[in-house]
């Protein structure tokens, strides 16, 4: 039998107090998908009220942050002077390039409240002779991003040309992206015109092809294969991918490079203070961790 599946992820968890991070890349067995780095399945999580989402700044160089919500609201503030709450559905995309430095936060009118929060949170590598471009930010809103519906599915386009439609969200790369939500007896057709594509199901009951998918894994599918995702009983599904690169890229905490000199660079910048701070959160920095859990295996 002949599968649309090429490999499998599970993710590596940690436990933060009662909030699980799910990271499926960089994995020992993978990099990259296409464009994509790093994949973060954060929550969901209820937040009580004396507890609060507090990633104080941190930098980052050679990468694109998608930060999309399931569930919850964040605030985003960075070195350019952005200020943005991202909500479901919307999209943040922050440009790191040469350099940046953000912060994500609970907004202010959310602290002392119960709140439920869900995030997928992805990096894409910028391409050869990008990687050291101007940071920059974008937000779109929800109702900005084109919403496919049919067959007891939709599907929100978050990055890139699917289904006919295509995202109004820069692209550095040939990059898809996309939500997709599953009533019970639902389904949609995968196509295969991306060189790298990933299928993640944060929860549900979904098959592809006839093939089972488990919730919490990263499905690498098959160059140039189609194929068909079914659920019995509803079920939500991310799709990222795009272009292969071709030369490789280096993680290292928060730094992306094909250079591992100039991964050094930054950690030594961040070391010194040379990054630029967040004007409307300056007192706070996470400092250089002693052995970063982000890490590519090259």
């Amino acid at each position: 039998m002949n599968t649309p599946i090429a490999q499998t992820i599970t993710p590596a968890s940690h436990d933060l107090g009662g909030f699980t991070v799910r990271r499926a890349l960089p994995a020992k067995s993978r990099t990259m998908v296409g464009p994509f780095v790093f994949f973060d399945d954060a929550g969901p999580a209820t937040l009580g009220p004396d507890d609060a989402i507090d990633i104080r700044p941190h930098p980052h160089i050679g990468l694109a942050t998608v930060s999309y919500l399931l569930e919850g609201r964040i605030m985003h503030r960075d070195s350019l002077g952005t200020e943005q709450l991202i909500e479901p559905g919307a999209v943040n995309l922050m440009t790191a390039g040469r350099g940046i430095v953000h912060s994500e936060r609970s907004a202010d009118e959310d602290r002392g409240a119960e709140q439920r929060l869900q995030l997928i949170q992805t990096w894409l590598a910028l391409p050869d002779g990008r990687e050291e471009i101007d940071p920059a930010f974008e937000h779109v809103a929800k109702q900005d991003l084109p919403l496919i519906s049919g067959d007891r599915a939709e599907a929100r386009v978050i990055m890139g040309n699917l289904w006919g439609e295509a995202a109004p969200v820069t692209t550095y790369a040939e990059t898809i992206n996309a939500h997709i939500r599953l009533e019970a007896g639902g389904g949609i057709p995968i196509d295969a015109e991306a060189e790298e594509r990933a299928l993640y199901m944060t929860h549900g009951d979904a098959t592809l092809d006839g093939e089972a998918l488990e919730p919490q894994t990263l499905y690498v599918l098959q160059p140039g294969v189609a194929a068909t995702l079914k659920s019995e009983n509803g079920a939500q599904i991310m799709l990222c991918g795009g272009e292969a690169f071709a030369s490789p890229r280096h993680v290292y905490w928060n730094f992306v490079s094909s250079r591992k000199d100039r991964i050094q660079q930054g950690i030594d910048d961040w070391k010194a203070r040379r990054f630029p701070i967040v004007p409307d959160d300056p007192d706070e920095r996470i400092p250089f961790p002693d052995e970063p859990k982000t890490v590519s295996y090259p």
